[in-house]
Parts: C-alpha cells; structure tokens; sequence
C-alpha cells in the first residue's frame, strides 16, 4: 500500500471482511467485497453499507455565515429551516465547478454544516478561506475528527431504526437530527447517493466503527466504492471529476436549477445567467448503446458523420437494467432527447440515442 494514503476509521475493519482495496481521493477505500454485482442489487433489494468516512465535514459560524454560505454557494442556504439540507455547488468566476457539495442547516441561526467531496476538501477549505474576507465567520476544517457511514436501499429504515434506537421515520428526504449518544454527538441525515431510499450517519471515528459493526451483525451487507458508483450512476447522480468539474459548468451537467440566480449575489452568477441566456457548447447527456459493448469513460463520442463531438465520462453495463449505457459530454447540437450518435468501443462503432439521464427511476422517502 502507498504510505501516502490516508486511512479512514474504518481502513481495519476493511481488511478484515477481506475488501480489495484500491486508491480513490487520496484514501485507500474498499472497492469491493462479495463483488460489484451481488452489492449493487442488495442496495437495490435489501439494504447495503458504506464507508463514507472519506467525505469532508467544514463548518461555518459566525454572524455572518449565512451571507458567506450564500456568497460561495450557488443554492439558496437562506431558504433553510434547522435541519434541512441543500444540494448545490461552489463556482468559480467563469462558472466552473470548484466542489458539489450538501450544506446542513444547522440549530443554531448561525451555524452551517459543508459535507464536500472527499478529493477536494483541501482545495474547497481553502476556496473558503480565499472568498472569506469581509466576513465575519469561523472556518472550521473538522474531517478528521468525523467518520462516516452511509446505510442505503428500500429496508434501511428498518435497520437503521434498530441500530440506533431513535425515531428516524420522522425524517423526510434532505433533512437530517442529530442526538448525543455515549457522550458524543451523532447527525443522522436522509439524502442518499444510490437512488435508494438511505440514510448518512455521521460520528466519532470510534463510534463509527462500533456503528459499522453493529450493522453488519443485524445483516446489513458491506458494500464498496465500486457499486456506490454504478449505483449513483443509474439514478442520474453527477460524479465531480466527471460530471462536474472546473471545466465543466452546472448548466453544461443540466443542474442550474441548483442556482438560484434571484439570490443576490454568489461566486459564478453572472456567468451561469449568461450561459443559461446564451446556451453552451457542450453538454452532459445520457446515452444508451445498442449492444452489449461497454462504454467507457473517454470512449469517443462521434456524429452520424463519423465526425468526433463528444466523450463519455461514465459508462457501465447498467445492472439493474441490462443495458449499456453512459454519461457523455457532447456537443449541444447533438443533446437533444433522440438524437442518434455513436460510441466508439475497442475499434468499433456503435450506435447510440441520446436518453434522459435518470436511468433507473428512484425510490427516495419524500
């Protein structure tokens, strides 16, 4: 193993169920255990868990953390309740994607919760420190004391409910409780990242572990990085890095309506409503393959001329569905539902038509 990699809380209790392990995000994370296929469709089926202790926790406070959330946040934290949650991003000037991220609204008037992506909790604490001045707020980086699990599919309320003995029925999708357990501070959220209904719990490192044996002991089955992807990929879910990026704006993902341009001011707004105005060369799109062929990211994406316009940026034979299909990014006169292209894969050319992202219809809690 590569010494430079970080190890969330959870690293021991991996190698001991025998996970393959594998770098993502600078951590050395579980990819699989029992295998890809038989985890995705117990996430499906059942309920499946994952180590989520990777992803960054940043909280914000102070008299101005609500001004300061809204200037770097790209939804509107202003139009949260305690105990709500929004999906959105930070942006750079040009409209470039710095992070997606969940913000957590917390008790307290002037408190915020930031849950980023785990590659880029350095360059999003930053980014914050950067766009801080002028307001009065308290930055605080505090990953490393949290670790994280993520309890998803249709019978993880049940589980969930055992494990922890509180009353999380209660919660609705994007709202989340917190409660002191064993003299510690415990937040338990309902968003989700595989289509399924679920739950994130998030806690000391020590607790996340006792937490992670205690789900697995009332059959909660572990699951890797491997299917939380091709799970969050059949439910439309962008993946930074691939569906957002520096390079690639909210309105080329087809997410503007995660920024709310009556606010009255954030990072990038100015070049979202020109995009949003104007159009943008290329966009994100759902592709399906008419064969069995994989389509992977960067295959090429070609015209019915042959011609090269795009590139797909995630690709799987689609599990639940039996399908090949894809992410791509592709120029927009080709992003209409429809229209008919091609994927090269392994020096062949396959015909593909343009689908709705949202592959898998979502079974969330609303």
């Amino acid at each position: 193993m590569d010494d430079t990699l970080k190890l969330t809380c959870l690293h021991g209790a991996h190698l001991a169920l025998g996970a393959k392990m594998s770098p993502f995000a600078g951590f050395d994370m579980p990819i699989q255990y029992s295998g890809i296929r038989d985890e995705h469709l117990a996430v499906r089926g059942h309920a499946g868990i994952f180590d989520v202790s990777h992803m960054g926790e940043i909280f914000i406070s102070g008299p101005d953390a609500l001004r300061f959330v809204n200037h770097i946040f790209t939804n509107d934290a202003g139009a949260l309740a305690a105990g709500q949650i929004a999906y959105g991003m930070m942006l750079y000037p040009d409209g470039g994607t710095v992070d997606d991220l969940l913000v957590y609204k917390e008790k307290a008037a002037d408190e915020f919760l930031l849950v980023v992506n785990a590659a880029n909790i350095d360059k999003d604490y930053a980014w914050m420190l950067d766009n801080a001045a002028g307001f009065d707020v308290k930055i605080v980086n505090d990953s490393d004391n949290w670790g994280q699990v993520a309890v998803q599919g249709p019978e993880a309320e049940k589980h969930v409910c055992k494990v922890l003995g509180e009353d999380v029925p209660a919660l609705t999708f994007y709202t989340y409780t917190d409660f002191c357990k064993d003299g510690g501070r415990i937040i338990v959220s309902r968003t989700g990242y595989t289509g399924e209904d679920g739950f994130e719990i998030y806690a000391s490192p020590a607790k996340t572990v006792a937490l992670w044996d205690a789900f697995l002991a009332d059959g909660v089955v572990p699951c890797g990085l491997g299917c939380r992807d091709t799970l969050r990929f059949e439910a439309g879910l962008p993946l930074y890095g691939d569906e957002l990026s520096a390079e690639i704006s909210p309105v080329m993902a087809g997410l503007s309506m995660f920024c709310k341009l009556d606010k009255e001011e954030f990072i990038g707004k100015e070049a979202v409503a020109q995009q949003k105005a104007e159009g943008v060369a290329r966009k994100i799109v759902g592709l399906e393959v008419h064969d069995r062929a994989i389509p992977r990211a960067g295959y090429p994406v070609l015209s019915p001329d042959g011609s090269p316009i795009g590139v797909v940026t995630t690709g799987y034979r689609s599990i639940s569905l039996d399908k090949s299909i894809c992410f791509a990014l592709v120029d927009s006169a080709f992003a209409a539902l429809g229209s008919e292209v091609s994927v090269e894969i392994h020096r062949k050319v396959l015909p593909a038509t343009v689908i709705k992202k949202r592959f898998y219809q979502t079974n969330y809690k609303k």
